[in-house]
């Protein structure tokens, strides 16, 4: 953990350094795209990048991590940590990229602050950025180890066998690996990400995730086509995958990562989502169902219409076949058969000691997450998964 001297620092000018730290991450992207254009064209989300979500994660971080290393001396934040790697790692992300974030990132903190960068500000600066760097390349050679995997090696060639048209915004599609060995194994609630090369030339990546029961050879995603609101763009690559990819196309294809994974045990559990958030949970419910799970889950989704729903045949077929499970469905329609409105927990019974899981749009979560804290669920049995930047600890 961080010395008792940068400790001190850090604590006197974390306040200086939280005001300036989106203008710092700001320089940062732009130092570091200049020096490696290829990153925003291959790695980064151009989307994130362009509205500026991205730089607030990337401060988020920071700063959650620094507040939490003065706070708690003796401790580290690892479910942070945990997150932010597996997104690394079903990214490529490399050990030896890490001194370049340095370089471009200590470079835009001595632009911005100044004469007020002393040295040991910096050396104080420093330690907790290599505190983080070190933390999160442990973790994420631990996990391209899990996978028998090189350092970043992370990506294969997946065949398309077949799409399905699960709603008019949502194709799912059936992948099994092109070189004719056994697809890797995975957790229900895990993700890969995909990556795809568009028109001009940019391979860009998006998380997706894997939907359904492990099997020898296959495996599948859901994908939402994010059609721009606000003048905001499409989506890049769904767009691409609804546009362009059809069966006995080839994909390329991370190995599954992701924290959002059940617990063992019988625990009760709730199982929440919004949208596209459903894919996770299904692939959960399977496994439930599986495992033969006798413990109580309640299943909750939010979505516009049930014509909206993605794979709601499959939500409610598996709730269906677990002994002790109940699922409850609002819809934006007014005309839908079910709940109205926005997801009410008021009248959902919750068993003591219910661990729950989360996927949806940040909104969604956040309304969730304080409800399920009111009715006295724990905050550490409430767990989440984002796609895109996380923003949930710089606001929660």
């Amino acid at each position: 953990m961080l010395t008792e001297s940068a400790a001190a620092v850090v604590r006197a000018t974390l306040p200086a350094v939280g005001a300036a730290i989106e203008d710092i991450t700001e320089r940062f992207y732009g130092k570091l795209f200049a020096a490696r254009p290829e990153l925003l064209r291959d790695l980064f989300n151009r989307g994130n990048q362009a509205a500026g979500t991205q730089r607030q994660a990337l401060a988020g971080s920071i700063a959650a991590f620094a507040t939490y290393l003065v706070e708690h001396p003796d401790e580290r934040p690892d479910v942070m940590l945990n997150r932010i790697a597996h997104k690394h790692a079903s990214l490529g992300v490399r050990a030896d990229e890490y001194p370049l974030v340095h370089r471009h990132l200590f470079e835009a903190i001595a632009e911005v602050l100044g004469d007020a960068l002393t040295p040991e500000v910096a050396a104080a600066w420093d330690e907790v950025y290599w505190l983080m760097a070190n933390a999160l390349i442990a973790i994420e050679t631990r996990l391209y180890a899990e996978q028998g995997v090189a350092g970043g090696d992370v990506w294969r060639q997946w065949e398309v066998v077949a799409r399905t048209e699960e709603t008019p915004h949502v194709a799912s599609f059936l992948l099994r690996p092109a070189d004719g060995h056994p697809a890797p194994a995975f957790r229900a609630g895990q993700y890969v990400s995909v990556q795809v090369q568009l028109a001009d030339g940019a391979r860009q990546i998006r998380q997706y995730s894997l939907t359904g029961a492990p099997s020898a050879t296959t495996r599948a995603i859901a994908v939402k086509q994010v059609t721009g609101t606000g003048g905001d763009p499409d989506g890049e690559v769904s767009h691409h995958l609804h546009t362009h990819v059809r069966q006995g196309d080839q994909l390329r294809v991370s190995a599954p990562y992701g924290d959002l994974v059940l617990e063992p045990g019988d625990a009760p559990l709730l199982l929440a989502s919004a949208g596209i958030g459903c894919t996770p949970m299904l692939a959960m419910l399977e496994q439930l169902v599986a495992t033969g799970h006798p413990g109580p889950v309640t299943v909750v989704h939010a979505d516009r219409s049930p014509g909206d729903h993605a794979l709601s045949g499959d939500h409610e077929a598996l709730t269906a076949k677990l002994p002790a499970a109940t699922a409850h469905f609002w819809y934006e329609d007014p005309d839908s058969g079910h709940r109205t409105g926005r997801v009410d927990l008021t009248d959902v019974p919750l068993e003591t000691g219910t661990r729950a899981y989360l996927c949806g749009p940040l909104p969604f979560m956040r309304a969730v997450r304080g409800q399920l804290l009111d009715k006295g669920v724990a905050a550490a049995d409430i767990h989440y998964e984002v796609f895109g930047p996380d923003l949930w600890l710089a606001q929660a």
